[in-house]
């Protein structure tokens, strides 16, 4: 192949990467000016982590509201209540509440409130594959994070082309590691308590209270 070939080439598999790059920027500012439309958000999911060089594979199921920063998330018998400044850690099983802060300055923890949109930060990201599953048109995005020391290797984003809401998640860690986050039912604008994100410490009274604040 002789040089201007190459040159062709090269420009060709350049703009190429560059169309496929606005066209998931321009999907991604879809999903995210969607979700901020929604006074509050109600998912139920599926929770799935793999290791197969560890022979580990665990199955759970969960839901969480979502409103603004603040989230009431049950998974593994634990509800987790973020009220904007604290989080609470119920354990019925432990009895035990333990109080803490939200640690947001770990760039690796995909928190409830970051769940739909972690990804406006810290990536680069690029078309993926496109499923049929069930009769719904889901588009993966790749993304991979910008910080070279993350845990994590890459992120696919499954997308639902037609409502722009987000299908499912699969993380792959560097350790190998599998997480795989499949939303059963999104509903948006419910009506909610208004006690739905405070703590009533008089419910949890016989509880051992361990706060690390």
């Amino acid at each position: 192949m002789n040089l201007k070939n190459i040159f062709t080439v090269l420009l060709i598999t350049l703009t190429l990467n560059a169309f496929a790059q606005d066209k998931s920027k321009a999907l991604l500012k879809e999903v995210s000016e969607k979700i901020k439309t929604y006074d509050n958000i109600s998912l139920t999911f599926k929770y799935v982590l793999e290791n197969t060089a560890e022979n580990i594979k665990q199955e759970t199921k969960g839901d969480v509201v979502l409103q603004g920063d603040k989230y009431r998330l049950n998974i593994l018998g634990v509800t987790r209540l973020f009220d904007g400044a604290k989080l609470y850690s119920i354990s019925m099983e432990d009895e035990e509440v333990t109080i803490s802060s939200e640690n947001e300055d770990n760039e690796d923890s995909i928190t409830p409130s970051k769940m739909l949109s972690f990804y406006e930060d810290g990536y680069t990201y690029k078309y993926d594959i496109e499923q049929n599953i069930n009769g719904r048109k889901i588009q993966y995005v790749k993304l991979t994070p910008i910080d070279s020391n993350s845990e994590i290797k890459d992120i696919l984003l499954g997308i639902d082309k037609q409502t722009k809401h987000i299908y499912n998640l699969i993380q792959i860690g560097n350790n190998g590691t599998k997480t795989t986050l499949t939303v059963n039912s999104f509903k948006t604008n419910e009506p909610l308590s208004k006690s739905l994100f405070t703590f009533d410490a008089n419910k949890y009274k016989d509880y051992y209270i361990n706060n690390l604040d």
